[in-house]
This record gives structure tokens, sequence and C-alpha cells, in this order.
């Protein structure tokens, strides 16, 4: 059951994914794609990690119910892909258009 938060926000996802390949338009070469592929799995898989992570958090909450574990489930996903593509924006000049 935890992937249903993955399913339910693989949609966001993708429209996140979508707008950090395509801006800025220019420099478009190899490494930058090779690069945004690779930030794109990295925080896929993050995101996966995360998630799992907070389903097993809400998991052990006692008294709570179990839509709480996929709140925390989807909480703990967008908030790693989020931190992931953050990560990449701010690192991407650095790592791409040395000097």
């Amino acid at each position: 059951m935890a992937w249903l938060s993955l399913l339910l926000f693989l949609p966001w996802f993708a429209v996140v994914a979508a707008l950090y390949w395509w801006f800025p338009r220019q420099p478009r070469h190899r490494a930058r794609s090779v690069y945004d592929t690779t930030m794109l799995l990295l925080a896929l898989l993050v995101s996966i990690g995360f998630m799992h992570w907070g389903y097993r958090i809400g998991a052990a909450e006692v008294d709570a119910d179990s839509l709480w574990r996929q709140i925390l489930a989807v909480l703990y996903a967008y908030g790693g892909f989020l931190a992931m593509m953050v990560l990449a924006l701010l690192l991407r000049p650095r790592v791409l258009y040395r000097a």
C-alpha cells in the first residue's frame, strides 16, 4: 500500500520533472542531458526511499489510522523529490558551466 502514494503523485512529479528538463532552454548539450537524466532518476529513487520511510513511520504510530500511513508516505515522497530538484537546480551551473 505504500506504493499508492507514489502512484497518486506521479503526475505531479512528471510536471515538475518536465519543467526542470525544459527550463532554461539553452544551452542544451549532451552533458546537460546526461546530468538532468541522472538527477531526475536520483530524485525518483530518493522519493521512493522517503515514501517507504514515511509509510513505516506512519505504521509505527499505534493510535493512528491507516490513512495516516498514506499521508506521511506522500509528504515524505514529495519532500524528497522537491529537495532533490532544488539540489539539482543549485548544482547544475557548478557542474556544467565550469570555466
